[in-house]
């Protein structure tokens, strides 16, 4: 699927506004990356590297979360920072991936992401919860190039 297809296909706003709402309980930062045209070999090695080029490493806590889609090859990966990581596991990344399938083979694309978020979210308010030094320092909007 192109690109622009998948974009166009995407509710925005309710991506926008699961962000934010899931955010709005944790330190935790959560980001969406759309992969414009192809991608050449595993979408983890990408979304890593995606994640480094973004600087979501850098957040205080290193409690950030990237949703990567590559539309054009029907490719997805989750990945969380390093602290994420440890308290999460792999087998919450596997439930993630698992859940998100199904909606992206029957290009149900905003309820996959959506509900990727929001289940995100509540782990993340879980194990990093919201405090009044919390700052945004990712953008809440999909991210694309």
């Amino acid at each position: 699927m192109r690109t622009k297809e998948f974009l166009g296909k995407l509710e925005h706003d309710r991506i926008v506004k699961a962000i934010k709402d899931a955010e709005a309980k944790t330190s935790g930062q959560i980001g969406v990356y759309v992969q414009r045209g192809k991608l050449n070999g595993d979408p983890l090695i990408a979304a890593q590297k995606k994640f480094h080029r973004l600087r979501m490493h850098k957040t205080a806590e290193r409690n950030a979360v990237l949703i990567f889609v590559a539309p054009r090859a029907r490719k997805f990966a989750v990945i969380g920072d390093q602290a994420v990581h440890e308290k999460f596991g792999e087998a919450f990344w596997q439930r993630l991936v698992d859940g998100m399938r199904p909606h992206f083979q029957n290009e149900k694309f905003s309820h996959a992401l959506a509900e990727a978020i929001e289940e995100t979210g509540r782990a993340l308010a879980e194990h990093f919860p919201k405090r009044s030094t919390t700052s945004n320092v990712l953008p809440d909007e999909i991210v694309e190039s």
